[in-house]
């Protein structure tokens, strides 16, 4: 399909990849179009071979995929990145969400997850295995320093109410039309919300968006 969405594997595990593949060019409107085994290597190719969303493991030898995953976001037209990682609680994980990554993918995830991943993150319109992500950033976000915490942080200040509302919903895990219900509102109106939050605090996603509402103070660990 020339309309399928491009994916790039980037592992050092040739089984790995593999694997990935086999999965990936199942699906009628997915393709695998690219293969690195390391950063350095997924650079080059993919200066020459765009793709939408690329699976980019964290360890690998030469470059690792914090280095990749920043120098790749920050290119124009950069595509979506998803880490993969072996652990569920990986310390690098959010250091690479903070470089760019659109969320994360653990190794040993069902098929049918990680394909839900790269449609989720190709829309760009959920967070990527809701109930993970949050563990995630609830684990780590513990750590982060105190002193720039707290709602009134200048991140949050050109939020309205009801977009903050959102955001804390959004925190939480909830789809759009999850919080269409919740608040009582339209779907569409909740998309409207969305993107005007995502606009107001610079980030390219969803996730983006999360890790803010936590490092700000906005959503606590538990809440």
């Amino acid at each position: 399909m020339t309309d399928a969405v491009k994916v790039a594997l980037v592992d050092d595990q040739q089984l790995v990849r593999a694997g990935f593949r086999m999965v990936i060019d199942s699906q009628p409107d997915l393709t695998v179009a690219v293969e690195a085994s390391d950063g350095a290597q997924a650079l080059r190719l993919l200066a020459d071979h765009p793709v939408d969303v690329v699976l980019m493991d964290v360890r690998m030898p030469t470059m690792d995929g914090l280095t990749a995953t920043g120098r790749l976001t920050a290119r124009p037209d950069a595509p979506r990145v998803v880490v993969l990682t072996t652990f569920d609680l990986d310390e690098y994980v959010l250091e690479a969400i903070r470089a760019g990554a659109s969320g994360f993918l653990l190794k040993d995830a069902p098929p049918e997850e990680m394909l839900a991943a790269i449609r989720t993150v190709h829309r760009g319109d959920a967070v990527i295995a809701p109930s993970s992500t949050r563990r995630l950033l609830e684990h780590l976000v513990t750590a982060l320093p105190t002193t720039a915490a707290g709602p009134t942080h200048q991140a949050l200040g050109g939020l309205t109410e009801r977009e903050r509302e959102v955001l804390v919903l959004m925190a939480r895990g909830q789809s759009n039309t999850e919080i269409a219900a919740e608040l009582f509102v339209a779907e569409a109106t909740v998309k409207t919300h969305v993107g005007r939050v995502l606009a107001k605090l610079g980030a390219r996603d969803r996730v983006q968006a999360v890790v803010t509402a936590y490092e700000t103070g906005l959503v606590r660990p538990g809440s």
